[in-house]
């Protein structure tokens, strides 16, 4: 593996976006009221960094595996609690083998990794791994490809694992030292030391399950905890939290769903009595929705993509070229993703930002500091445009002061933020140079 990887640019990409939503409910809380923080004093809303990370992962995966994009070819990651479903299915369709003997098989063979499964009481979690496992997206076939190979061998350990199980879950039962659902989990555990899972088999489901050519891993990381022998990722990408620039702006909205069926009766009623007990929503409720501003912020550490790749297995040829390939699809699905929470009925997905500042730096750089000041519409004016003047000014003074940031490029979609750089750059508030595409803002 090489130590320090050839850039054509500084180590660290930072990304700065500013977007406007208007009544939309991308993230919730347990409660489903939107998430908020405490911020210079009052409260913003929050649109949480795990919300955008999927939103950003799943948008690049999907132009992958649709072959658009500069990812198309490469293999992607899914991150599920369903690989014994997965591995089955694959077991059934592609090798012929029955679907009860297949999932049975299927989850002893995680379970011998030490993986935990629901409880098998219920049979909506029961072959549901306790905790989600972010492997490349054919890690089932190529599981079930295996197992179909040694077919006879791993049923037979498998009926062995079985009974091993069995008989520690009894003996535990007995003694009553632990809930049912922890005592399936210990018999699991216990089984597999006794009847370990053949060296050959295990050696095959731990490179299916590792992050080998994923992209999108080498990118966000993982976490398996689980299992001590399968190798975690530590994930070139580090995302903010998006906060609203400006004080927290809320509406509780009440809605009502109509009943066609008894709306189409009161319609064609022949009289009043007909249609009295047609009147009505069929069903009514109140749901909250935020408007505002968002600041938000990632950084890409080329260095550390290019590190994640090659030890995955690819050459240092293989790897540039994925990783340049990565950064480029990154500050794609940055620009262009949003959490779909309510997309439906708040057209969220559609939102394009206002501004998007991308620079390169030895060191990230966060500008959530420009903000902690909250933007008063009253004396600044639109939220959007403030913004905009505020994070660009704020850009301008740091890299006078930084050697080790470059000016970097903006991005707008926004006609009047448009009119807005060209007085900035006639001021001479604007360090960064103006784009018109995507591809641009990293270049």
């Amino acid at each position: 593996m090489s130590t320090q990887p050839s850039l054509s640019g500084r180590q660290f990409l930072s990304l700065h976006l500013l977007e406007t939503v208007a009544a939309v409910l991308p993230v919730r809380d347990e409660n489903g009221a939107p998430k908020a923080i405490v911020y210079g004093g009052v409260e913003r809303h929050m649109i949480t960094s795990q919300a955008r990370r999927r939103a950003e992962r799943v948008h690049a995966r999907n132009r992958a595996n649709s072959g658009v994009g500069p990812l198309k070819g490469h293999t992607m990651g899914v991150r599920t609690r369903e690989w014994a479903l997965i591995t089955a299915r694959s077991l059934e369709n592609d090798h012929g083998w029955e679907y009860e003997t297949a999932l049975r098989t299927a989850r002893a063979v995680l379970e011998a990794l030490n993986l935990k499964f629901g409880d098998p009481a219920k049979k909506t979690v029961a072959n549901l791994t306790k905790v989600l496992v972010f492997a490349p997206e054919d890690a089932g076939t190529r599981i079930a490809a295996h197992l179909a190979a040694e077919a006879e061998p791993i049923t037979a350990w498998a009926q062995d694992f079985f009974a091993a199980q069995q008989a520690e879950a009894e003996k535990r039962k007995k003694g009553k030292k632990a809930a049912d659902e922890e005592q399936e989990g210990d018999a699991a555990e216990n089984a597999a030391k006794k009847v370990p899972l053949p060296k050959a088999t295990r050696t095959a489901v731990l490179t299916a399950l590792a992050p080998r050519d994923a992209i999108d891993i080498a990118l966000y990381g993982r976490f398996l905890a689980e299992v001590a022998d399968s190798p975690n990722v530590d994930g070139a990408v580090q995302s903010s939290h998006a906060f609203t620039v400006h004080e927290a702006e809320q509406v509780d909205d009440f809605f009502a769903a109509a009943d066609d069926a008894k709306l189409d009766r009161k319609a064609n009623a022949l009289d009043f009595l007909d249609a009295a007990d047609d009147a009505g929503a069929g069903m009514t409720g109140y749901q909250s929705l935020i408007s505002g501003t968002f600041y938000r912020h990632a950084v890409l550490d080329r260095v550390r993509l290019r590190h994640n790749l090659e030890a995955a297995g690819m050459t240092v040829q293989e790897a540039e070229a994925a990783a340049v390939a990565a950064e480029e699809e990154f500050v794609n699905s940055f620009v262009d993703a949003f959490p779909e929470a309510k997309r439906n009925s708040t057209a969220s997905t559609g939102t394009l930002p206002a501004l998007v500042l991308a620079f390169d730096g030895d060191r990230p750089f966060n500008y959530a500091g420009a903000f902690q000041r909250p933007i008063d519409e009253l004396t600044d004016g639109p939220a959007g445009a403030a913004a905009v003047r505020r994070l660009l000014k704020h850009h301008r003074f740091v890299t006078q002061r930084r050697p080790d940031i470059r000016p970097g490029n903006v991005l707008t979609y926004d006609f009047d933020i448009n009119a807005l750089l060209g007085e900035l750059k006639a001021e001479g508030e604007l360090q960064a140079k103006e784009v018109v595409t995507v591809k641009e803002l990293a270049a």
